[in-house]
């Protein structure tokens, strides 16, 4: 078999790395690039998951941080997203811990009623410690007091991208510069043969990988699959990008505050700061956009502003024929929540579980694969589709998306939780109920009651209890180092 390729950046190198590492060989890989192109590259924020991509493909993690001038991230922290002035935190990890296997918001959710002073972020640690701004990962000979911290990282795409090319040539693909002008179909039953270059090199596979981004070469442009559109529930359209220059601490979370008309990430790299504003042209012009962003970056921008225009959705199939569409090329998901390097990552290994062999269509495996894809998607759009749902602002954007008709799916998971504060659960769930918890309840949707089963124990007993875990998780993360403290000793760029 011949693996090609079509397109680099991170979701181009994350494909080629990890075949390479599987396939050790066995197959041909061959990734087709050019530099005239560039990337798109504003995927710096990522969620918990990228850790066992990294850790299947044998990376070192101090050698990727320094290579990328990564930071460390444990959660988000939203500015004005409930309303304005209002502050939460989604933080990865669960909230405090299960007693007789009843989620502990719910006992919660009991305390808070009887006049608790302490938020529920209280007994998360990773958001005690980023409210501390400390870090520190596990190790074996971490103390049994000390609380594990799930977290992920804030790095620089295109240095990524980079690190996994050394590692894939290494391990033997090749990469080809060039710019994609003509891809050859098969006239009898269309599956694609082969990448005609600027240059007229021609480069024959058996199967492709679109990594093209936006235009999807191969899976759109030639293949015609088709789109699904989504903007009538997020409708943002735009995103303005530009790095500015590092001022004050390294914390250890992204952050989002919503504008008028969207929102503004910024994310801690050890040598910058990445910030964007996403935000709908129907309601906000350029200029002004650019102004927003401009007037709230923590330090002098580095660049001018980069311009991006997309429309939220999905292909209506990933795989098709010989084609597996692969990050932008595959649908487009607004960054709010760090998942467009994860939709890779979720991608690749289930291409390599379902790893065809050979050109020939393999309708059950193509099937499987685009049903666990269009699962994925539909779940992580839902749930950016709350924090647009679950707003209480006043301007007219904020209002149309509060009024907005939501999918059935969102529409239940919303229903039973202001019920009773349960989390509906669904196959293959990426985010887990504590992020559901911790988003809605940050975006103002107030539970009509809790669990029964959470009123069995005595309240002075649930008191006592509550506020020990609470005071033991405070202490022990006040020990941890500090997050610039745990780079600079640890895993410092050069």
């Amino acid at each position: 078999m011949h693996f090609v390729i079509a397109g680099g950046g991170s979701a181009g190198w994350m494909a080629a790395a990890a075949l390479a590492h599987t396939l050790k060989g066995a197959h041909r890989v061959t990734l087709v690039e050019s530099e005239e192109i560039g990337t798109v590259g504003v995927g710096e924020a990522t969620i918990p998951p990228l850790q066992f991509f990294n850790q299947v493909l044998g990376i070192n993690e101090r050698e990727f941080v320094r290579a990328t001038q990564a930071s460390f991230k444990l959660g988000i922290e939203f500015h004005h997203w409930g309303r304005l002035g209002q502050r939460y935190f989604h933080q990865f990890g669960e909230f405090g811990a299960n007693i007789d296997g009843i989620s502990f918001h719910q006992f919660w959710l009991r305390l808070s009623a009887h006049g608790h002073p302490f938020a529920l972020a209280d007994y998360s640690p990773a958001a005690i410690a980023a409210v501390q701004s400390r870090f520190l990962p596990p190790f074996p000979s971490m103390p049994k007091d000390m609380p594990q911290l799930a977290y992920a990282y804030h790095f620089d795409a295109g240095l990524y991208a980079r690190f996994l090319r050394s590692y894939a040539e290494q391990r033997g693909v090749v990469r080809m510069e060039g710019r994609i002008v003509h891809v050859a179909r098969d006239g009898e039953n269309g599956l694609i043969q082969s990448l005609q270059l600027q240059d007229g090199r021609v480069v024959a596979g058996d199967f492709f990988l679109d990594c093209s981004g936006f235009q999807g070469l191969l899976i759109e442009r030639t293949l015609q699959t088709g789109f699904e559109d989504w903007s009538q529930w997020l409708p943002c359209d735009r995103a303005l990008a530009v790095p500015c220059e590092l001022s004050g601490d390294i914390v250890p979370y992204t952050r989002s505050t919503a504008h008028r008309a969207g929102w503004q990430w910024r994310i801690p790299l050890q040598h910058r700061i990445g910030n964007g504003h996403v935000y709908c042209s129907n309601y906000v012009d350029e200029d002004e956009a650019t102004r927003v962003l401009l007037d709230n970056l923590d330090g002098n921008p580095l660049a001018e502003p980069r311009l991006l225009r997309f429309t939220t959705g999905r292909r209506k199939r990933f795989w098709n024929g010989n084609c597996v569409a692969l990050g932008l090329a595959a649908g487009f998901m607004e960054p709010l929540e760090s998942t467009s390097l994860h939709l890779v990552q979720a991608a690749v290994f289930r291409f390599l579980s379902l790893l065809p062999r050979s050109s020939m269509p393999d309708p059950a495996a193509e099937q499987e694969f685009n049903r666990l894809c269009g699962i994925e998607y539909e779940q992580i759009r839902d749930f950016i589709i709350l924090h647009y749902v679950a707003n209480r602002r006043e301007e007219k954007f904020w209002r149309d998306c509060a009024s907005m008709v939501i999918p059935d799916s969102l529409a239940h998971r919303l229903e039973l939780f202001r019920s009773r504060a349960k989390v509906a659960r669904h196959d293959g769930q990426l985010f887990a109920d504590a992020s559901w918890v911790a988003v809605m309840l940050g975006q103002g949707v107030q539970p009509q009651r809790w669990d029964p089963l959470a009123d069995i124990m005595p309240l002075a007993e649930l008191q006592q209890k509550a506020e020990g875990l609470r005071r033991r998780l405070h202490e022990a993360i006040a020990r941890m180092p500090s997050h610039r403290q745990f780079i600079e000793n640890h895993c410092k760029a050069a």
